[in-house]
């Protein structure tokens, strides 16, 4: 496989530096999507290391993606780990030139646990930087801390329940944050005004529910999203490092979807 990306130190961010992984499409436009990628981990493991699968797969869609490493295991997970992630979304809001081009769009994109951080930074990027944000990418997003859904009960089949009720525990300080709307945005009762959404979920997923919930409050809210459901056997649980016997086609169905989004955004503004 190809190596596209590229490590880099982010200079003057106010949390200190932070050092991020560069994705490049190999058909990058002009004015190529600037996405800022969230990794998951179930809150307990949000550095991560290695080469990311879902964010080589929205570079493919022709845009440059940034994975930062956003969370420090020695300070406690909320707000530290959005507030880093906001810090680098508003460092790339101001230097769109240096990695794209002054009118590429900027995004925010994270599946689970990073998913939860790219919907908190989307309702702070509607509160600190309106207008600025052009779109939020959640793959099966972790936004119920109450794990009380129909579809979690799936959780212990694929060997989540436990890590991800340690992760919610560990990301709340064990109950610190949980009233916080960035520390769980399903419970957040004022969405309107948010950026565009593209929401992935699966239909063997866990947290199928809690993505579709989140779907339908954001457009009763009147924000446009493009929701999709995979079917069963896709793989999509590996994406975030659930059992699963199915293969890796969700790699695509990310790449595409996200392509399919990127030509919605722009239909609609013409």
């Amino acid at each position: 496989m190809e190596k596209r990306w590229k490590d880099k130190v982010l200079d003057n961010l106010p949390e200190g530096p932070v050092v991020a992984r560069v994705y490049e499409g190999a058909d990058c436009r002009a004015a190529p999507p600037i996405v800022l990628y969230l990794h998951g981990g179930a809150f307990a493991d949000i550095k991560g290391d290695g080469e990311h699968p879902v964010a080589r797969a929205l570079a493919d869609a022709g845009s440059i993606v940034v994975a930062p490493d956003y969370r420090k295991a020695s300070e406690p997970a909320f707000p530290n780990a959005l507030e880093r992630a906001f810090s680098v979304l508003r460092y790339l809001n101001g230097k769109r030139k240096l990695f794209g081009a002054a009118r590429s769009p900027l995004f925010v994109a994270g599946e689970e646990a990073g998913g939860n951080v790219a919907a908190a930074a989307a309702l702070k990027a509607r509160d600190a930087i309106p207008g600025d944000l052009d779109g939020q990418i959640l793959l099966s997003p972790l936004l119920d801390p109450s794990m009380g859904t129909a579809s979690f009960r799936d959780a212990e089949q694929i060997g989540m329940r436990q890590r991800w009720s340690e992760g919610w525990n560990t990301y709340l300080g064990f109950g610190g944050g949980v009233c916080h709307p960035y520390a769980a945005p399903c419970y957040c009762s004022r969405l309107a005004g948010l950026a565009p959404a593209l929401v992935m979920t699966a239909a063997d997923d866990p947290l199928r529910d809690e993505a579709v919930g989140y779907c339908s409050r954001l457009e009763k809210a009147g924000v446009f999203v493009r929701r999709h459901v995979l079917p069963i056997g896709t793989g999509w649980p590996l994406m975030y490092g659930g059992c699963c016997d199915g293969d890796t086609r969700w790699l695509e169905e990310i790449r595409d979807q996200f392509a399919l989004f990127l030509q919605t955004l722009k239909a609609r503004t013409v």
